[in-house]
């Protein structure tokens, strides 16, 4: 079997891995432990991303002609791509996170949903919250005002002040009865 017959499969597997996926991460991961590397793959693979060693001449080929091919000016030196179908930040947020304890970790480049970011970049898409934490985020600030409302609304029927503003309306009634049964 020639060379070329058997590189194609593996060619089509990162093209599939890459076709709807979310976003595409390339690191550096010259100078990790054998432990640090199966606890980042442990991390990235509960948060549903795929992470990968792939020949830097295979992802060429793969990513040529696709909205990936501008990774290919950060295939230089061994490379891992970690690649994420569902959460376009998880893979930039747990390599960022695992790269504070392990500097060995490199984040070089990466695609987030169709744009490419540089270094630099990837540490900002890093920066920005999961979609869980931003979706509670949201959900408080909506409760919020209508929490504040029912404690008012509480300290308004603790107080008394709804039984006050009550008797105080059924005064000018009672007043006004006697007036129009003397007018009759």
């Amino acid at each position: 079997m020639a060379k070329v017959e058997l590189k194609q499969p593996i060619v089509q597997e990162i093209s599939d891995q890459i076709k709807d996926a979310q976003s595409v991460v390339v690191v550096d991961y010259r100078g990790l432990t054998v432990a640090e590397d199966t606890q980042l793959r442990r991390q990235l693979r509960e948060a549903g991303v795929t992470y990968k060693v792939y020949k830097n001449t295979l992802v060429n080929r793969a990513i040529e002609g696709t909205e990936y091919a501008s990774l290919a000016d950060s295939l230089e030196g061994p490379n891992a791509f970690a690649i994420s179908k569902t959460d376009a930040t998880a893979p930039a947020r747990i390599l960022a996170k695992f790269a504070k304890t392990a500097p060995n970790l490199e984040i070089k480049a990466g695609i987030v949903e169709g744009t490419f970011y540089d270094a630099d970049g990837m540490k900002a898409v890093a920066s920005i919250p999961s979609r869980e934490e931003l979706l509670s985020k949201f959900l408080g600030s909506i409760q919020s005002p209508i929490t504040n409302f029912a404690r008012v609304l509480n300290q308004i029927a603790e107080k008394g002040g709804a039984a006050d503003t009550e008797a105080k309306a059924e005064e000018p009634a009672a007043e006004a009865e006697p007036a129009a049964e003397s007018a009759e």
